[in-house]
């Protein structure tokens, strides 16, 4: 198996000859748009720097036979944009293009209550390779290769390690950190969540004075 990191949580992998993409999203490297020979894409989740309907209007474009794998909530998505899918969720599997892909996981991490609360499903890719998408899903059986989120609102480094520790792959290696480029998440979500509550919640640019009146 072979697999290449196109950005965040977007990577090509190539094994026994078939390529497959995952998570064409906002923040990865657009060179996904250009891939050609693509045979399977595979969606954890609906989110935009996990998918982005665009790039993959333009994937489907260029890979007219590729099928593309995801969950129902994503499913719905497509639906509208009138892009066919296969179905694989938590505790289902498919062979597809001879490939074996499972199902693990229901649900997104907890960023804030039910803030961001989506369907998050977890692909293991040929009994050797598992991308959780925005999750700790422990599939409870050997993982070999492990695609290990270590940057989010969603988690804290702790995290991350602690579920390395519990997966115990024999290779890991880090995603979900196409946002260490951007503070937009991290400015965002206390702006939203706070100002409801009276707290002027400021983000001040490097070197800017800010002046407090109380």
């Amino acid at each position: 198996m072979k697999i290449t990191k196109l950005g965040h949580c977007c990577m090509l992998v190539e094994v026994d000859g078939i390529r497959i993409l995952t998570d064409p999203g906002g923040w990865s490297d657009f060179r996904q748009n250009e891939l050609k020979d693509i045979d399977i894409v595979l969606i954890t989740h609906e989110h935009a720097d996990h998918l982005h309907t665009d790039s993959l209007k333009e994937v489907v474009k260029n890979n007219p036979k590729a099928t593309i794998v995801t969950n129902t909530s994503v499913g719905k998505i497509l639906k509208k944009e009138k892009i066919e899918f296969e179905k694989v969720e938590d505790g289902e599997n498919n062979s597809f293009s001879g490939v074996l892909v499972e199902g693990y996981g229901d649900q997104h991490e907890e960023i804030y209550k039910e803030v961001g609360m989506v369907q998050n499903t977890g692909f293991f890719i040929a009994d050797t390779f598992f991308f959780p998408g925005d999750a700790f899903t422990n599939p409870k059986k050997e993982v070999p290769v492990l695609a290990l989120p270590v940057v989010g609102p969603w988690l804290d480094i702790k995290d991350a390690i602690e579920y390395g520790l519990e997966i115990k792959p024999r290779i890991a290696f880090p995603v979900h950190d196409g946002m260490l480029r951007f503070t937009g998440p991290f400015h965002m979500l206390p702006e939203m969540l706070l100002k409801p509550e009276g707290i002027d919640f400021r983000v001040p640019k490097e070197g800017e004075d800010l002046v407090v009146e109380i």
